[in-house]
């Protein structure tokens, strides 16, 4: 009865793990689907609309074979019209499952002498990818974002390109037969083995039968067969051994095989699906635009504007500077850069890339674009606090404030991926318009607690204004020690030419970057004294001249940050980064 057993149980053994086989090989569907897009024409860029990208579930995989260096990039579908705009393009839809072609023509093509705008590098992409001649790269793109293709934006696009998608197809019971069957054929092998031991033993030592006549005669020759049969039959049960091993072993291993082979999708899945756990939700409304940048995008950008800055720097070259650099952040460099042959001249701190403490974009859809950061220094100096602008969809962003963070805030902000709106210059819903916030600091730098708005300030939290009332009274010092009878000097601030720049906190406030000029002016006060510059290599290398009989105004550009509370908070309006240095020097007309 054991071997009807162990036979049966090879049959579903094999029976299940065939079954189990047949599901991973023959009967096992395409993993993955794909479709050709043929593309016509001459046109320098293709658009793959986000339709096309996502008529099917699943990841989708990239596929561009063309001759030479291959360009791939991916953003905000919007996005990457806005750029399109001067450029023919191919445009991939979708439409009622099948996928369409449109070339589309340029809305303002550039004139015919200027210089092509190349995709490569772009701050506006997500991501880029560039291989030559074959390029494959997976995505896993939202139904708002689409796949630009190119070569090099001047030459025509490649024509030959395919996406790819997992169809999903899976294989749950492949697993649960192969073991299973495994499971059957180990049970079958140790039934046989029973079986076989049980009949060794049976064939023991028996009772003797009934005695034979002793006169019955002895067939000598049948005792010889016996005895051939019964010493052949160790051997041959010896051989049946051996060679049942042979098979046993090698058949525990394939299934050994077998099972290590199965995949997760070889095996069903059990269970409910996992949910993220509750988190402080942030409404956001319904006609806020999107962030202008992700966080990844920003540290790209902020990497790009520090190296190209640095090489600025090593060459002391303004036009080099402008490319990363505008309003007071390259207004302080390029009078760095005429200074570089003084001695003692200040040096411009390097531009911060990494770690990114924190991200704050705007909520636009249009442009200019800004986003404020906060990057720590790795020194022993504070964090940067900083504002960077896109000018349009074509420009770098540009780093236009830089200040070092004078106070850890804790202030409410958006999440990165939902950006926080603008604030109007004039709006009347904070404790100060922001296009008041630099007049009324600068009367504060001025006039001190006599100020008018010193109430609206946190004196506890600012040093810088400590700092400029110890500067001058230094300097006040040392000016009356030498010429206290020839002339005069005297101190004034006022709020800096710059519009300033202001995205909303999540408690109503904003966060506020502007400029303030303080100007300290020299005059003689006979007409037979001159002021002269002998000790002041600055103002002397940026006015041109040693002396001067009507005096000269010298110039330094503050650039600050805020946080100014909504209108019905109780706060104040709180300091958060500043920085100073000298802009431009004049002889007194």
């Amino acid at each position: 009865m054991r071997f009807v057993w162990a036979v049966t149980a090879f049959v579903l053994a094999a029976l299940m793990i065939g079954a189990g086989i047949a599901q991973r090989t023959v009967f096992q569907g395409p993993k993955t689907e794909s479709q050709a897009i043929s593309v016509t024409g001459d046109a320098p860029y293709v658009l793959i609309d986000g339709a096309v990208l996502n008529s099917h579930d699943g990841s989708q995989t990239l596929r561009v074979q063309e001759d030479g260096t291959i360009f791939a990039a991916y953003g905000r579908t919007a996005d990457l019209e806005a750029w399109l705009t001067p450029s023919d393009y191919t445009h991939i839809t979708e439409d009622d499952g099948e996928i369409a072609s449109e070339a589309v023509a340029a809305k303002n093509p550039p004139a015919a002498d200027t210089e092509p705008i190349s995709p490569i590098g772009s701050d506006l992409w997500l991501d880029e990818f560039q291989q030559d001649d074959v390029l494959i790269t997976p995505l896993q793109l939202p139904a708002d974002m689409s796949l630009l293709v190119a070569t090099d934006g001047v030459a025509p696009a490649p024509s030959s390109l395919s996406l790819t998608w997992p169809t999903g197809a899976t294989t749950p019971w492949a697993g649960p037969l192969i073991v299973g069957g495994s499971i059957l054929l180990l049970g079958g092998i140790v039934l046989y083995i029973l079986g076989v031991r049980h009949a060794r033993r049976s064939r023991g030592p028996r009772r003797k039968g009934l005695p034979l006549p002793v006169t019955e005669p002895i067939d000598l020759s049948v005792e010889e067969a016996d005895k051939g049969v019964i010493s052949a039959t160790p051997g041959r049960r010896q051989l049946t051994r051996g060679r049942r091993r042979m098979v046993v072993v090698p058949a525990v291993a394939v299934s050994a095989l077998l099972f290590a082979g199965c995949s997760a999708d070889a095996w069903p899945q059990f269970g409910s699906t996992p949910t993220a756990s509750p988190s402080p939700s942030v409404v956001v409304p319904h006609d806020q635009g999107s962030p202008v940048v992700t966080q990844a995008q920003a540290e790209r950008i902020l990497a790009r504007v520090s190296e190209d800055v640095a090489a600025a720097d090593e060459a002391k070259d303004p036009a080099a500077a402008a490319l990363r650099l505008t309003g007071p952040a390259l207004a302080t460099r390029e009078t760095a850069y005429t200074l570089k042959d003084v001695a003692d001249a200040p040096v411009p701190a390097a531009v911060p890339a990494s770690p990114v403490r924190v991200v704050l974009p705007e909520a636009y859809d249009q442009w200019p674009r800004t986003f404020f950061a906060v990057v720590e220094t790795g020194t022993t100096t504070a964090d940067v606090i900083m504002s960077l602008t896109q000018a349009d969809p074509w420009s770098p962003y540009k780093l236009t404030n830089e200040s070092e963070l004078v106070a850890d805030a804790s202030l409410n902000l958006a999440p990165t991926y939902v950006g926080a709106v603008a604030i109007d210059p004039e709006s009347p819903f904070l404790t100060l318009p922001p296009n008041e916030v630099a007049a009324a600091y600068a009367d504060i730098i001025t006039n001190g607690d006599a100020s008018t708005y010193a109430d609206l300030f946190d004196a506890s939290s600012d040093p810088f204004r400590t700092l400029v009332a110890q500067n001058r009274a230094e300097r006040m010092d040392a000016f009356n020690q030498t010429a206290a009878q020839t002339g005069t000097l005297t101190f004034s601030a006022s709020a800096g030419a710059e519009e300033p720049k202001s995205l909303a906190t999540l408690d109503s406030g904003a966060i506020v970057a502007v400029t303030v000029n303080e100007t300290d002016t020299v005059v003689p006060t006979n007409t037979d004294a001159v002021i002269k510059l002998d000790n002041n290599p600055l103002v002397q290398t940026l006015t041109g001249v040693p002396q001067s009989s009507t005096g000269f105004t010298t110039t330094y550009l503050d650039q600050l940050f805020f946080f100014v509370p909504s209108q019905s908070s109780s706060k104040r309006i709180q300091l958060l980064g500043y920085s100073s240095a000298i802009l431009d020097a004049k002889v007194v007309p």
